[in-house]
């Protein structure tokens, strides 16, 4: 970006400028990262204030640097002062965002989010000169992250949207501006912070008030989301029953939507909705069939979500990148349709708030009535041991850990690798730890 764009994007008052206004730099938030030229605009936490790296960042190359106390250094050859320096991060964001013109694609809701902003780039790059959020960076912070790495013949960019409460989605829409947004579901995650599922929705909502009137909202078939959205345009509903299931084993899903027949290297219906809204999508933004169906059979799942390995001679599938209960009872509902020998390990999920308990316990129950006969289960941590509690008084085998070496300890010591294990929590229990136990340890 140049100068003078830089300082009427931001909005900041200029308190020394030695560059020319049509002279380019890039912004940069990393005073560890700093290339020569760049303009360092030092971000704030409760934890950190990057303002204390200014000088850093000027012995290391930058050109400027934007400040909220309106010091001024006199290597400096730009100072730029905002009261807010994330507000200027995100205004100039927004400004990339419509200097390059991408068709943006918001993604959000309460699990499923990262698998189909993933499926979205692997059928979209198909056609399309796309970015996508990295990892799960899905914060403020992350957006204007991935909105700057677009390069100028970007043509569709794919937002991951989280949110922690009320107002942030609709803050990175407001910038983002999206022409189509995926609501993947409404569930309980994150309902520690927000109270409700109502709530949830409401928030996950958000997305809709930016959203062009031209474009489309596309989510799952939920009521809960049709009383809460206000979005004039075009209204999108999927689910699993607009689906015929023809074919599905581990490791792949076969199905026919709409007349057509499309191929998964993942299983579970879950992945199948999933599917859904991204062909959706696809359609709209004029992808022909035949690269949707092979940008969808391309598709494997990132690190920790349906990770399938072999650890010491077990079969692993690892799917601890996150839990919330919904989350969960698809995922071992469609581990123990699969796999044989089955033995499943859970941890306590995060973030359930007060009623943290009775989610766990509902948990324990949903999986009670699956048909886990043969199923050896194991929980880690005090509130997977409520999930535990609900499945022994049902008569199905359990045993329940304190910690990651005990449960990797007693695979170990009393299971046979025919077994197939699947780790299932949320990403604070670290199950990571349990695979490096097992690799210590190995059974062979």
């Amino acid at each position: 970006m140049r100068v003078d764009e830089i300082v009427k994007a931001s909005g900041a008052q200029i308190l020394k400028s030695e560059l020319s206004p049509d002279f380019d730099c890039a912004i940069s938030t990393d005073s560890r990262t700093i290339n020569c030229g760049d303009i360092y605009l030092p971000l704030k936490g409760s934890n950190f204030d990057g303002e204390n790296f200014v000088s850093s960042a000027l012995e290391s190359g930058a050109c400027g640097y934007f400040t909220s106390y309106g010091s001024i250094y006199d290597n400096a050859k730009l100072v730029l002062k905002s009261d807010d320096t994330l507000i200027a991060y995100l205004r100039l964001a927004g400004f990339y965002r419509n200097k390059i013109n991408p068709v943006v694609i918001g993604v959000t809701g309460s699990s499923g989010k990262t698998t189909v902003k993933e499926m979205l780039y692997s059928v979209l790059s198909q056609k399309f000169k796309t970015v996508k959020t990295l990892l799960n960076h899905n914060n403020e912070i992350g957006f204007c992250q991935t909105v700057f790495s677009m390069l100028p013949d970007t043509e569709v960019l794919v937002l991951e949207m989280g949110m922690r409460g009320l107002g942030e989605i609709s803050l990175i829409s407001s910038y983002a501006k999206p022409d189509y947004v995926i609501l993947t579901n409404v569930g309980t995650s994150h309902i520690g912070r927000l109270g409700s599922v109502e709530n949830i929705a409401r928030a996950k909502c958000e997305s809709a008030e930016f959203l062009n009137p031209d474009g489309a909202f596309i989510a799952l078939d939920q009521e809960i989301t049709k009383s809460i959205l206000n979005y004039p345009g075009e209204k999108v509903y999927f689910s699993i029953h607009d689906v015929n299931i023809i074919d599905k084993k581990p490791s792949y899903s076969k199905f026919e939507y709409k007349n057509r027949i499309y191929e998964l290297n993942v299983e579970g219906d879950h992945n199948i909705e999933n599917a859904l809204s991204v062909i959706e999508v696809a359609y709209k933004l004029g992808v022909d069939y035949e690269k949707i169906r092979e940008g969808l059979f391309l598709y494997h799942p990132i690190e920790k979500r349906w990770e399938i390995m072999t650890v010491s001679g077990f079969s692993i599938v690892n799917d601890s990148y996150n839990a919330n209960p919904d989350s969960m009872k698809a995922a071992v509902k469609t581990f123990i349709e699969l796999y044989d020998n089955p033995v499943v390990v859970l941890g306590d999920m995060g973030e359930l708030g007060e009623n943290a308990v009775v989610y766990h316990r509902e948990v324990g129950d949903y999986i009670a009535k699956q048909n886990c006969k043969n199923v050896k289960f194991l929980t880690v941590g005090s509130l997977a041991s409520e999930i535990g509690l609900q499945l022994s008084s049902k008569g199905f085998f359990v045993k329940s850990f304190e910690s990651n070496e005990d449960v990797a300890r007693y695979i170990l010591d009393n299971l046979d690798v025919s077994n197939t294990i699947f780790l299932k929590a949320s990403r604070d229990m670290k199950f990571e730890e349990i695979i490096e136990v097992l690799k210590r340890g190995s059974k062979i």
